[in-house]
């Protein structure tokens, strides 16, 4: 559990501190924006790896129950991880400023469109919704330190991209960001944008669809838990 818990320390500071604050910008001044890119994809694949691995461990473990939602909850996890899907896969393949080297889009006033009109931050607040369901639903000692991670990395580093951006970008940051909204669906409340169908329901919608299907079938056999309810499992 021990290594876990350091784990997860790495991870959220590497994402937190060295990505998410100056620190970042002090590194680039040294190596570069290409050689830091490549380091910090690096760190980050190694570093989940290890998450992975020490959970598996933790888990095999004596792990303690900290929360019991019971069979009730668990049972909304089919449609509220498929939410986070149709929240993160559209924000992961559509362009936008807050994605890695995609900064040029804000320039383009087509950019808010689809799931932006939702939220800036889609793949991570999709990120979010999922890792909240597994943290509850599990609710182990080990599901609560591996998910918890991924939680807090994903509401806060919302709010670290955002500051980055706006040193980085400046005025085409505060324009593109005047339309949309960190929280979902805020700038839609407030009336900065609104929600367009025709625009969030394209191939995007589809794709989501289609990779969350796949990993509902497969959930069993890659993680050993079947999400489907009893006498469904594949």
């Amino acid at each position: 559990m021990t290594t876990l818990v350091v784990a997860a320390a790495v991870f959220m500071a590497l994402h937190l501190i060295v990505s998410g604050t100056g620190v970042r910008d002090s590194i680039v001044g040294i190596t570069g924006e290409n050689a830091y890119l490549g380091l910090f994809s690096l760190a980050s694949v190694v570093t989940i790896v290890w998450l992975a691995i020490s959970y598996n461990k933790a888990q095999r473990g004596s792990d303690v129950l900290l929360i019991d939602a019971g069979t009730g909850f668990r049972h909304l996890g089919i449609p509220l991880v498929l939410l986070a899907f149709l929240i993160g896969v559209p924000g992961l393949l559509s362009p936008n400023p807050t994605s890695v080297r995609q900064e040029a889009a804000a320039q383009k006033s087509e950019t808010v469109r689809g799931i932006l009109r939702v939220t800036r931050h889609p793949f991570l607040w999709g990120v979010a919704l999922w890792s909240a369901f597994h943290l509850i639903a599990n609710g182990d000692e080990a599901s609560v330190v591996l998910f918890g991670t991924f939680l807090v990395v994903a509401v806060l580093g919302t709010f670290s991209i955002d500051a980055k951006r706006r040193r980085k970008m400046g005025e085409a940051w505060s324009t593109f960001a005047a339309k949309t909204s960190n929280v979902p669906f805020a700038a839609i409340a407030t009336r900065r944008t609104s929600f367009s169908a025709r625009e969030y329901f394209d191939w995007r919608f589809l794709a989501a669809i289609v990779i969350f299907v796949g990993i509902l079938l497969l959930h069993a056999r890659l993680f050993g838990v079947s999400p489907l309810p009893p006498g469904m499992a594949v």
